[in-house]
């Protein structure tokens, strides 16, 4: 079936359950943990349709190991499918949402011991706390709505955020206890979530309604609330709320969404880049004076071109997007032109990487020379090199790769360094 057809069924699902609702890395991406002597720095890959999260070795590319973060799966589904208001979402999420899969693995961070993952699972709509030793969860938080989605963690590890996807709101967890501290207010779809290098300042971002068919600038209001806020990280109060469409249109770029997915902060953090819903590039975005610098412009594909935006997945043309850590370049995920790019932050000119199937995230190795790029369509991370502008390799992973972050394990928990075990090596990928 169709895009929109899906979003227009959507649409008419979730109205109707609505009724029965009772009234390190300095450029802006999160810090990468430094290594103790009893950890070592990996790569988490987010399975999202497996329900897995694979531990891959960024310097030698191989797998080390891999989490079942859904061992509960069955008693959660008990749970979901007696309540009819959250079977209903449960149903929307795996046929929209999730292109006909249900939705196991958004987000994940890992405590700074590494002997703790933090996994937020959207169409189980919670997040949970599973110790890397034993791989059993030790705390689970379930959402007030019906989906979680991003989240990010605090600088020095005592906060983690989780945008609460359908109830206009960003929870705040303490993972070292598993439990709720605070919340801050959102718009409809709350999304993508940033810290400040300092862990003063939250950058925070809601995308609207992706589900719905009203995908066209005529339509646009019937999207919801898309805001871009800055968020004091201590008393969560807004500090500012910004609608980035509009703000376009006053500075003469017209029929912009308002929808910011992925960001990206210059190591300043005065300049941030945005992606935004149906743009093929991103947003130069000038925060001490809230005005925009420049829009990078990047190619689209044939099929892309003859793609109605009824018919994006999610809304995304782009979703991915990180910086060097000398803040000179960007790494973008192509989504719906499959392929990966380089940009230089002063000119705009990039390189391309093709036959990226679904690219849906970006983010950079600990050392900064790295830029991973989820292929979400192919099983792959693909491994970008920075200074080089070259392809160095494609690692196989589990079912629909999605979100990626840095982190650590405590080197008793995973097997001997650069041993690839029965799922398969790394795709060299040379001079390329």
């Amino acid at each position: 079936m169709k895009m929109g057809r899906w979003k227009t069924l959507l649409g008419l699902a979730v109205a109707t359950a609505l009724t029965f609702i009772p009234t390190t890395d300095p450029a802006g991406a999160y810090q990468a943990l430094p290594e103790r002597p009893e950890t070592r720095s990996v790569l988490f890959v987010g399975n999202n349709w497996e329900g897995t999260v694979d531990i891959i070795d960024p310097k030698s590319f191989t797998r080390l190991g891999q989490i079942q973060v859904i061992p509960d799966l069955k008693e959660r589904q008990r749970e979901i499918l007696t309540d009819p208001v959250r079977a209903g979402y449960y149903l929307a999420i795996r046929y929209l949402v999730g292109e006909g899969h249900d939705q196991y693995v958004d987000d994940m961070f890992t405590s700074r011991n590494g002997r703790y993952l933090y996994v937020s699972r959207p169409s189980l709509a919670d997040v949970v706390g599973i110790d890397l030793r034993t791989r059993e969860i030790v705390w689970r938080v379930p959402m007030e709505g019906y989906r979680a989605d991003h989240m990010a963690m605090s600088p020095d590890g005592t906060r983690l955020l989780v945008s609460d996807s359908t109830a206009r709101k960003v929870h705040v967890i303490d993972p070292s206890e598993g439990r709720k501290v605070a919340e801050f207010e959102s718009g409809d779809s709350p999304h993508e979530s940033q810290y400040s290098s300092d862990g003063t300042r939250i950058f925070h971002a809601s995308i609207g309604h992706v589900w719905s068919p009203t995908d066209r600038p005529i339509f646009d209001s019937m999207k919801g609330d898309r805001w871009f806020q800055i968020v004091d990280a201590e008393t969560y109060q807004v500090i500012k709320r910004l609608n980035i469409g509009e703000i376009l249109e006053d500075h003469g770029y017209e029929n912009y969404s308002s929808a910011v997915r992925p960001m990206a902060l210059s190591p300043d953090e005065k300049t941030v880049y945005l992606q935004l819903s149906f743009l093929h590039g991103f947003v130069e975005f000038d925060l001490e004076n809230e005005k925009p610098l420049r829009i990078a412009h990047l190619p689209l594909s044939e099929k892309a071109k003859n793609t109605p935006r009824e018919q994006y997945l999610l809304d995304s043309a782009h979703h991915g997007l990180a910086m060097n850590p000398r803040g000179t370049k960007l790494c973008v995920a192509g989504t719906m032109s499959n392929y990966a790019a380089i940009v230089d932050r002063k000119t705009f000119e990039y390189k391309l990487f093709p036959d990226v199937d679904k690219p849906y995230w970006a983010t950079n190795s600990a050392d900064g020379k790295y830029c991973f790029v989820s292929a979400s369509g192919d099983d792959q991370v693909v491994v970008l090199d920075y200074r080089n502008e070259r392809e160095v390799a494609r690692i196989p992973v589990g079912d629909h790769p999605q979100r990626m972050r840095m982190g650590v394990i405590h080197r008793d928990y995973v097997g001997v360094e650069g041993s690839p075990d029965h799922f398969g090596k790394i795709v060299e990928m040379g001079s390329r």
